[in-house]
């Protein structure tokens, strides 16, 4: 089967988690992959992969673009960084699946509205966060059912699996994801909070999703939406679960998941980084089927 080439920005644990997927997939063909350390520990696994490497950064891809036939690119670097990466590779026809919480494209949850990507005419496909990938999902079922008059996320996870730049996009990330859950999944109003824990052994990715509805509970038709979402996710998030719950409080309803990595290159309790490489490789999938067709 024909695939379609692909390059990665970025040479750290998220994009490395990245490669190993992506190797994986029928219709991806990573060829490429960028960073700025020529000591990373990514471009040396990239490189004995068979790839082409830099370390010199993106500037030193765009020739290479048209050349090797380049349509899919993925940034794994950080949201200040994706505005400069974007800026350079837009020009060249490519789509770019962006992992930071820069929000530059339309908000995607491949549960949710994958279906829209090939007739959309977006050029750019941002994932959101970790916590917007495990949580909208949830939310967004129980919207098709109820109203959501607020909804609420704390997502937890561990502190060895929360990086340098993920704490320094800590702001870009809350609001990301907030914004996630009011226009990808129909919440009036949402709040989103973080916990870091520092936990040993580390914890494993878990996040609470509360939502406040303003008319009385259907509860079979909210447990049967929320189970074929969880099975929806699960496709491509195979660690993904509902460790409690639906619980109904008066109008409340919550529910508590858990997300368990793959353990591709990072450890599986770093959940929270395996749903966002996961949730990437899937929306490039899709791109990749419609430039096929």
């Amino acid at each position: 089967m024909r695939k379609v080439r692909c390059a990665i920005i970025g040479s750290g644990n998220i994009s490395t988690d990245l490669l190993y997927k992506l190797k994986r997939s029928a219709v991806l063909d990573p060829v490429w992959m960028v960073g700025i350390d020529p000591e990373s520990e990514g471009l040396k696994r990239a490189a004995g992969m068979g790839l082409k490497i830099t370390s010199s950064g993106i500037a030193s891809l765009v020739p290479h673009i048209q050349e090797d036939r380049i349509q899919i690119v993925f940034d794994a670097t950080s949201a200040k960084a994706h505005v400069e990466n974007w800026g350079l590779v837009q020009g060249e026809g490519v789509r770019m699946v962006d992992l930071t919480p820069a929000a530059i494209g339309k908000l995607y949850v491949p549960s949710i509205n994958l279906s829209e990507i090939n007739d959309s005419g977006e050029r750019n496909f941002n994932m959101i966060s970790c916590g917007g990938q495990a949580t909208t999902p949830i939310v967004h079922a129980i919207s098709q059912v109820h109203d959501i008059r607020y909804a609420e996320v704390v997502a937890s996870m561990s502190s060895q699996s929360v990086g340098p730049g993920s704490r320094a996009n800590l702001d870009e990330v809350l609001n990301t994801t907030s914004n996630a859950l009011i226009k990808v999944s129909g919440a009036q109003s949402a709040k989103v909070l973080v916990v870091v824990n520092p936990a040993e052994p580390p914890m494993l990715m878990r996040n609470t999703v509360s939502c406040v509805i303003d008319s009385e509970i259907d509860e079979a038709a909210i447990n049967d939406a929320i189970t074929r979402r969880v099975e929806q996710v699960r496709q491509y998030v195979p660690g993904y679960r509902v460790a409690n719950g639906p619980c109904f409080e008066e109008n409340k309803i919550i529910v508590y998941l858990e997300v368990k990595g793959e353990g591709d290159f990072l450890p599986p309790y770093a959940g929270n980084l395996d749903i966002m490489t996961a949730a990437a490789r899937r929306t490039g999938e899709i791109i990749a089927e419609g430039i096929l067709q």
